[in-house]
């Protein structure tokens, strides 16, 4: 789930200075990617013995959530204002600002 700081800003331009739909609202700095603390899932059906991705909310989301949030991860869905069910993370206590600074993870 690492993402350079360039590659997060090319995201954050999408749907703002670059053609296309907003996929974040964290620039450069300000996502856990950023620092390899957060990595994205899909979930996907099987046609014909091939997995194709499904971005279309249902169950399974949750359930995916779920057992994330089992294993001690703080999940996107559960956020209030930009609900990203596809992404985990696990931030070790630490908040961006801290990394930011330089402080790592044990």
């Amino acid at each position: 789930g690492f993402r350079t700081i360039e590659e997060q800003n090319r995201l954050y331009a999408l749907g703002r200075t670059k053609p296309g739909r907003i996929v974040t609202n964290a620039r450069g700095g300000y996502s856990y990617h950023n620092f390899g603390l957060a990595f994205d899932i899909c979930v996907c059906n099987v046609f014909k013995g091939t997995l194709i991705p499904s971005w279309s909310l249902d169950r399974r989301w949750f359930r995916v959530g779920q057992i994330g949030k089992s294993l001690g991860l703080e999940w996107g869905g559960d956020w209030k204002s930009f609900k990203d069910y596809p992404h985990f993370q696990y931030t070790f206590g630490l908040s961006l600002a801290q990394l930011r600074a330089g402080k790592r993870p044990p």
